[in-house]
């Protein structure tokens, strides 16, 4: 019984670590949203459209890179890539911090994003090789609610830090915290073997998904300026499409392939992979839109604005850890289904409620909560359903296509919002239109978590 604890102790100490990284990547990739009208104010001399690349540069690096980095986890080791990774994401916001022009801050954010591309799949990876397989979807499910907690908090803190001391500090922040991980990791973290069949470098595919991927990626963060018909958005969109198709035809069948296209043979993790998209595209789309709105229709303060908006994820969190503990005593499929209703009932709500008249507790909270509690239902659900079958030599680059799929979504949810809304903050016609596409987005999550077995994968890892 003694030796079972320690193990279990041990177990936990290794997702407290992960989790405490995945909190840091997942702030950092929002909280910067919130920095950028006081890094044009900062480069006063830059143009808008160069500084973007302060974000956009980070998604595209982030999402081409997660697949195969998250191949590299299971070729190299879990261990020796979550350290590098933490070390990397660290040092690469220290140079965020003491960037001096927009150039270097640039490349600071990219090579962040190179890091955390690493560190997302390794986090998680590590976590699931340390519990038992009947556990991983209780742990990928708090996982997932750590990370979704930091993304909704991090305009939040990052209003504030900027407010009282300096746009500066958002990333010094990350210091303390990826040197006490890379501390105390270095010295408690089990040794992570490399899989035997992870294989060799694909030099053709790796090159083929990442350039695939980067496109698509490009595009999307296009489509937030230009409109969806400009060669700006359709020729990188189309260009990657033909990429990953021409990757897949040469993947197929390659046990050595960049992916392995095997991975989408399991039921649960193609239907869940499809149901992430959807809510990843939710998630994008739903996040702008209520600060476009409460700063743009209502007039809220952006430091405002991102108070109003802790109740849903706190709500979200909380549901998702209730939800993750008793992943052995509820049906998947149902709790997904109920997830997909709950969602197109709260923008449904604020489809027939919302105005141009401020009604935050009678109209947005009420809206908010069930919100959390739909998002807190789906979240932990589709992580553990993604991973709950993988096998231990998979556990990186399944990880990695299913949070890549989840960043390719929330771009094309953030494309969608600016598309229907952003150019014109004021009209609460284009935000009920920005409801209703949420509220056909909970419904598709309903109908394709129908596809999800709640059969668990019983062998031992």
């Amino acid at each position: 019984m003694r030796l079972l604890t320690n193990d279990m102790s041990k177990s936990w100490n290794t997702f407290w670590l992960a989790a405490a990284t995945v909190f840091m990547v997942s702030l950092d990739t929002t909280v910067v949203v919130a920095a950028f009208p006081a890094l044009r104010s900062y480069f006063a001399g830059t143009s808008p459209a160069l500084l973007s690349w302060t974000l956009n540069g980070y998604t595209i690096v982030y999402a081409s890179l997660l697949v195969p980095f998250g191949r590299m986890v299971d070729r190299v080791g879990l261990r020796r890539c979550f350290l590098a990774g933490v070390a990397g994401f660290t040092l690469a916001s220290a140079g965020c911090a003491f960037a001096v022009g927009p150039w270097s801050l640039i490349c600071a954010r990219v090579l962040q994003a190179g890091a955390a591309a690493l560190l997302t799949p390794a986090s998680l990876a590590l976590i699931l090789a340390a519990f038992p397989s009947e556990q991983r979807q209780r742990v990928a499910g708090l996982w997932s609610a750590v990370g979704a907690l930091a993304a909704s908090l991090g305009p939040v803190i990052g209003s504030a830090l900027i407010e009282w001391w300096s746009w500066r500090m958002i990333f010094l922040i990350n210091l303390p915290v990826g040197i006490a991980v890379v501390c105390m990791g270095w010295r408690r973290l089990e040794t992570k073997r490399a899989f035997q069949g992870a294989g060799g470098f694909d030099a053709l595919g790796t090159p083929l998904l990442i350039a695939g991927v980067a496109l698509i990626a490009g595009g999307l963060t296009q489509a937030e300026h230009s409109a969806w018909a400009s060669l700006d958005v359709a020729l990188p969109l189309v260009s990657g499409v033909a990429v990953l198709a021409a990757f897949g035809l040469w993947a197929n069948g390659r046990e050595d392939a960049a992916l392995d296209l095997r991975l989408f043979s399991d039921a649960n993790y193609r239907w869940a992979s499809a149901a992430t998209l959807v809510l990843g595209a939710g998630f994008g789309m739903m996040f702008l839109s209520f600060y476009l709105f409460f700063t743009g229709v209502w007039g809220f303060a952006q430091s405002y604005a991102g108070l109003a908006a802790v109740p849903g994820p706190l709500v979200a969190t909380t549901m998702s850890i209730i939800v993750s503990s008793n992943t052995s005593k509820w049906s998947r499929c149902n709790l997904l289904v109920a997830g997909g209703f709950l969602y197109a009932l709260s923008n449904a709500w604020l489809v027939m409620r919302v105005s141009a008249t401020p009604a935050y507790f009678a109209t947005w909270l009420p809206g908010q909560i069930v919100g959390g509690i739909a998002i807190g239902l789906m979240l932990p659900s589709l992580a553990g359903a993604a991973v709950a079958r993988l096998q231990p030599s998979s556990l990186g680059v399944g990880s990695a296509v299913n949070n890549a799929i989840r960043q390719l979504g929330g771009s094309l949810g953030v494309a969608l919002a600016i598309g229907m809304a952003g150019g014109s903050p004021g009209r609460v016609e284009d935000f009920k239109q920005v409801y209703l596409a949420l509220v056909f987005m909970g419904l598709l999550i309903a109908a394709l978590s129908l596809g999800i077995s709640d059969q668990r994968n019983q062998s031992k890892t």
